[in-house]
Parts: C-alpha cells; structure tokens; sequence
C-alpha cells in the first residue's frame, strides 16, 4: 500500500506520524552476521562464562578458607584456657574420690572418665571439618545452572 492510497483509505494516519503498517527494526550488528561469526561469539561469552565462574569459586574459596581460619584459632585459644581451668578441676575431682577410694583408683577413674569425655568431643570436631563443608556450594549451583541452560539452548 502506498504513502497516497494510506491516506485515502485511513485520512489522517500519515500526518499523526505513524504508518498503516509496523516496520521492524532489525540490529545491524546482528543483520549481516555469518553462522561462523555466531558460534565464535559463543565462544567468546563461554569463555567469558567459565572465567567469570572460576574467579566466584576462588573468592568463596578465600572466604571460606578465612572462616575456617579464624574458627580453629579461636578453638585452639579457648581449648588452651579450657585445659587450664580443667587440670584444676581434675585434681579437685581426684582429691575428692580420693577420701571415698584408694587414690591410684581414684585418679584411674577421673583419667578414664575425662578420656571418654575428650575422645567424643574429638570426633563431634572432625565430624565438623569433613570435605563436604568446606565446598563452594554457589560456585557449583551457579555452573549447575549454567550447564542446564547450555543443555537447553542446544536443544533448541
């Protein structure tokens, strides 16, 4: 249809500056691009991507790595204040038995009952350090996340 019969068949489209029919606009950029072009442009962001990826997993790595720092010397700190207020109190408890049993028997039970007491606690600590805390949980989601969207746009 041209500029005259629009006028004619919808007086007054033309001169409120819009046209019987829509034009689309096409990016130039993307117009006149090869296939080739295409593909190594995907290439570039996938790059890009597995970069940008990697730099996450480090930087929750260092936080991590800070966090579990930080929580052992604390630990080491308060177990050494703790062990020094516990001898006190271990000779106290031995002393004490002592007027109900032999004291060789007194101090064999008091040891034995503070090795249980430190073997449990031993394990409840490295129950709390394995491998599988100290994983950079977002890192993976996010390459999860990547990896399904790479899956659905070669689906397509």
């Amino acid at each position: 249809m041209s500029s005259a019969e629009d006028r004619d068949h919808n007086p007054g489209a033309h001169d409120r500056g819009f046209d019987a029919e829509p034009r689309v606009r096409v990016d130039p950029r993307v117009q006149d691009r090869s296939i080739g072009s295409l593909f190594a442009e995907l290439a570039r962001e996938a790059a890009n991507l597995a970069r940008t990826e990697i730099e996450l997993a480090k930087a929750e790595l260092s936080e991590k790595a800070g966090s579990a720092a930080g929580g052992v010397a604390m630990l080491a700190v308060g177990g050494l204040i703790a062990f020094a207020g516990l001898l006190f109190l271990l000779g106290s408890a031995t002393l004490a038995l002592a007027r109900v049993v032999e004291p060789w028997l007194a101090a064999l039970i008091v040891g034995a009952v503070v090795l249980a007491i430190g073997g449990i606690l031993a394990l409840i600590g490295k129950s709390r350090l394995k491998p599988r805390n100290l994983q950079p949980e977002r890192t993976m989601e996010t390459l999860r996340e990547d990896k399904r969207w790479a899956q659905s746009q070669l689906g397509r």
